[in-house]
């Protein structure tokens, strides 16, 4: 009887810890569920599908089975791809490298924009890949559509350095940006500023909203992230929910596929380097107040949705002007894939539309 009441108890306490640590109290930030965009005839969604499978061969052609490789090869060979996919694509841009207060960055400046505009911009790669580099066909659109400089950073990367290296190299390059435009020192204040990043950058510019606001620095005009990670405990649905339908980040996500759900927070902390938890690489739980516009766009089939739903829903709910706009059927940050994919066109069409109305 002891044994058997001992065992009782000891399974009501796995019970409780399971049910602290699975239980999820941002589920009331899965609706609404933000603007959808669909491609508009059977002809679309056909000319759509063949482009996002081309991209996929090649990416799997540049990089090979990424999930069977170990890991330190696989993150050799994720920066390999990411700094070489795009290296043939045309720009019209004029890009100059900068040491932007002792991190690595380059100016993109389109032909007969207004400097005194600023635009920071933070890659993606997971924290462990991607370089301004391999961005200069998005970092010369966002240049010409939004009519200003572009300084994409080069920060330090995981493993080699701490997730927070990440962190204060973003903070570092801003304050620079503030007193720096493409022809040196500049003791005017910028007319414009503008923040944005994609997935681990997305991470990055959504945190750095909340430094800038905490510090009182001068605020961005507006930002924009294109598919983030918000919590980096990875508890949304979509985690889960999308992750066969995610051909970009499911080689990646696949080693989260059998943890079981109470012990994702730990998974968490550990692919973060840093306690999941904290606002400073979990943007989602911290205070969304009174920060600037921002527009945060996602793929309804990655496992990243829920993380944008779920943040700029708690946004709009602490007041901020946040919106959502998801898409049917694109790969992860789409926009990227600029001119190939229809849906990059139609998703700069609106991030145009987006800084125009707050500059």
């Amino acid at each position: 009887m002891i044994i058997l009441a001992g065992a009782v108890l000891v399974g009501l306490v796995f019970s409780l810890l399971a049910y602290i640590f699975t239980r999820d109290s941002l589920s009331k930030y899965d609706l609404p569920e933000g603007q959808r965009f669909s491609p508009a005839d059977a002809t679309a969604v056909a000319a759509s599908a063949a482009a996002v499978k081309a991209l996929n061969k090649r990416l799997r052609g540049a990089s090979g089975p990424l999930e069977k490789m170990p890991w330190s090869q696989r993150i050799h060979s994720m920066r390999e791809t990411m700094d070489t996919f795009f290296a043939g694509a045309d720009t019209s841009s004029v890009v100059s490298p900068v040491d932007a207060a002792g991190v690595a960055a380059e100016w993109v400046v389109a032909p007969g924009v207004d400097s005194s505009r600023r635009f920071l911009y933070i890659h993606g790669g997971a924290f462990m890949a991607g370089s301004p580099k391999g961005y200069r066909v998005l970092t010369d659109k966002l240049s010409e559509i939004t009519n200003s400089a572009v300084l994409a950073i080069d920060y330090r990367l995981m493993p080699e350095n701490k997730r927070l290296d990440c962190v204060e190299d973003c903070r570092t390059s801003y304050d620079w940006m503030l007193e720096n435009g493409p022809q040196g020192p500049d003791a005017t204040a910028p007319s414009a500023v503008f923040v944005a990043g994609d997935s681990a950058g997305g991470n990055l510019t959504l945190a750095l909203l909340a430094w800038i606001r905490d510090t009182q620095r001068a605020a961005p005009n507006a930002a924009l992230a294109l598919s983030p990670v918000t919590d980096a405990r990875f508890v949304s649905p979509s985690i889960r929910g999308n992750l066969d339908s995610d051909v970009i980040l499911r080689p990646l996500a696949k080693r989260l596929a059998w943890v079981p759900g109470f012990l994702i927070g730990l998974a968490g902390r550990f692919m973060a380097g840093h306690k999941a938890s904290d606002p400073v690489v979990s943007p989602l739980l911290g205070d969304l107040a009174n920060l600037p516009p921002i527009l945060v766009l996602a793929s309804d089939c990655e496992i990243l949705r829920d993380d944008g739903r779920r943040y700029v829903n708690k946004a709009v709910e602490a007041g901020t002007d946040a919106s959502l706009m998801l898409w049917d059927n694109v790969p992860h940050v789409w926009p990227i894939f600029y001119p190939d994919l229809p849906e990059a066109a139609e998703a700069l069409e609106q991030v145009d539309i987006f800084f125009r109305r707050h500059s």
